[in-house]
């Protein structure tokens, strides 16, 4: 129970066609997060691992959007403390949810920076919650790429916000909406979406009740595919919603 909401999660994950796996995941205390961490040898893993320790202290708080924003930030200057390889400096992608309250109410908070993802399963319907923060996605944004090409173009993996970037801030994309029971939240780096269309992703999960089998499966159809990207899949389900007492803590809703 986390935040007045009974949840189920499952993770999993693999290295793929790559030397080392430079994802990180966390699943419990009502966090969610996945980080895909870049810059070579270790440096990735050493990002992406520092990204997710920073941000797991939201586990079990009920943050608010601000608290999100500064953890986040925080983040972002311990990565970019990190020394570099070369020219080459560490950094990290970071998307998930957090779960919290409004006035009582149990909510999500999803929380993006870069180009890993977070959908929503509902009714069986599988929604991007995210928006990717990469050039292809500008370009698709301006029309001058279409969508059908956009897994394909050589710049897909140009990331355009990233924490450890040369920026000395960051501003992560946040959102925040009420916890509905049977809400499936899915979390996952690119190599899972370079693999597999959202139309398969969404068959496995209506395919796969629990958020475990469903996270392991989604995975070996991404190594199946021919996935070349480390794969880390987390899946959670809000099995039951209990609303707080009136006047309970309350979180800003904008962003």
């Amino acid at each position: 129970m986390a935040g007045g909401v009974r949840l189920r999660s499952g993770v999993a994950t693999d290295q793929a066609a790559r030397e080392t796996n430079e994802d990180t995941a966390w699943a419990a205390d009502g966090l969610f997060v996945v980080a895909d961490g870049m810059g070579g040898h270790e440096a990735g893993e050493v990002a992406s691992r520092l990204a997710v320790e920073v941000v797991a202290t939201l586990a079990g708080t009920a943050p608010t959007l601000d608290d999100v924003t500064r953890v986040v930030r925080e983040a972002h200057r311990r990565v970019r403390d990190l020394p570099a390889e070369g020219e080459r400096r560490p950094g990290t992608t970071l998307t998930g949810v957090v779960v919290t309250e409004h006035a009582g109410v149990p909510c999500w908070v999803v929380l993006n920076v870069g180009d890993s993802r977070t959908y929503r399963m509902v009714g069986g319907m599988l929604e991007q919650l995210t928006r990717d923060h990469s050039e292809v996605a500008e370009l698709v944004e301006q029309g001058l790429v279409a969508v059908e090409d956009a897994p394909r173009h050589p710049r897909r993996h140009v990331v355009t916000r990233v924490l450890g970037g040369a920026s000395s801030n960051v501003d992560p994309e946040l959102r925040m909406f009420p916890v509905s029971a049977g809400d499936r939240m899915v979390v996952c780096s690119d190599g899972l979406t370079d693999a597999l269309p959202d139309a398969r992703v969404q068959a496995v999960l209506r395919a796969e009740r629990h958020p475990g089998a469903a996270a392991d499966r989604l995975v070996r159809e991404a190594l199946a595919a021919g996935a070349q990207d480390n794969v880390t899949v987390v899946v959670v389900d809000a099995l039951g919603v209990t609303p707080s007492p009136a006047g309970g803590h309350a979180a800003g809703m904008a962003r």
